[in-house]
């Protein structure tokens, strides 16, 4: 087999107390792979820290991780992509495990599913949170992951050049996860390591704002994905409204023979025809969707299989990773 190539991305803003020992272990980790930062305006020596590790540092102006993720996957030809925060609180090590499992099973993406017994690492909030949205995702795309907000991935070179990346914050995992889902590609995920942040490092996720953000990013993909559900359930309220306002009108048009509430009769009759415009729409755009769809599929499938093998790196089979407690950085 021959060996991959592979590219380590990581979106930074302001990890100047972190990328060093990022950059670092993932050099260590994966020999020979080319380890590419992209700065996101950081104020901060993370560009200069990042290029003395070793990196290949890039600068992206549009603010948001979303931006960052579409210029990365614009920018960068691989056959492998390992895409991780550039705030070390993921297990570089375990890397080359994801990759397997990637190419062993001819997968499209592999989440490092976040596995930790610190209590800071991961509060209680996140944790909530993160198992909602999650399972709002399976709930209407396909119950494939369990940390869908997890920011250590894999993914093969067909993902990555047919993904449109159109978020532009940390809503971008959710995008990720919605685009495997939706064009049904063959994913996995594998338990990782997962430890707080040194000190000094400060998170640039805001829980309420960002949790906000995700929620809307998923009713939005509802919407652009399956139009027809969406519409038909807007449809359905409107109607339901509609004879909540109408049966009192009829039943007493069928006792007297009056309308005497004419208002509330021509209101009823028009929330009707609006769920009934609201069913048609969904109609409509669900044969856009699907057009939409194919040709997504369709430039997937231009793409070749990755088949090969981790450079410095023996084919041993997989298995999820179980730590007992934090895992030490290696510098």
């Amino acid at each position: 087999m021959n060996p991959l190539r592979i590219a380590v991305l990581i979106p930074c803003y302001n990890e100047a107390a972190t990328i060093g020992n990022v950059v670092r272990d993932f050099r260590a980790a994966l020999p020979g792979a080319a380890v590419h930062v992209y700065d996101n305006n950081s104020s901060d020596d993370t560009r200069a820290i990042a290029r003395a590790a070793g990196a290949i540092v890039r600068t992206e102006r549009h603010q948001g991780k979303g931006n960052v993720v579409r210029r990365m996957f614009s920018d960068i030809d691989a056959d492998v992509y390992v895409m991780v925060d550039g705030d070390d609180t993921y297990d570089a090590f375990a890397a080359p495990s994801l990759i397997r499992h990637l190419v062993d099973e001819s997968l499209d993406m592999v989440n490092g599913r976040r596995i930790t017994e610190e209590v800071a690492a991961y509060r209680a909030g996140h944790r909530l949170g993160n198992r909602m949205l999650t399972g709002l995702v399976c709930w209407f795309f396909g119950e494939q992951f369990k940390d869908m907000l997890s920011g250590f991935r894999v993914f093969s070179r067909r993902f990555v050049k047919s993904f449109p990346a159109l978020s532009q914050g940390f809503e971008i995992e959710t995008e990720l996860t919605v685009h495997a889902l939706n064009l049904r590609m063959p994913v996995g995920e594998v338990d990782t390591a997962y430890r707080s942040r040194p000190e000094g490092s400060v998170s640039k996720l805001n829980t309420y704002r960002d949790g906000i953000r995700i929620l809307k990013t998923i009713m939005i993909l509802v919407k652009e994905e399956m139009p027809l559900q969406f519409f038909s359930c807007v449809g359905a309220v409107l109607a339901l409204i509609s004879l909540a306002l109408g049966i009192p009108v009829v039943e007493e048009f069928l006792q007297t023979g009056l309308v005497p509430r004419l208002p509330t009769a021509v209101l009823s009759v028009s929330i009707m025809i609006l769920g009934f415009l609201s069913f048609a729409s969904g109609l409509i755009l669900d044969t856009v969707s699907l057009g939409r769809r194919e040709l997504k599929r369709l430039q997937y499938l231009q793409v070749a299989l990755v088949d090969g093998e981790v450079p410095g790196h023996e084919r041993t089979p997989v298995a999820p990773l179980q730590p007992a407690g934090p895992v030490a950085s290696a510098a």
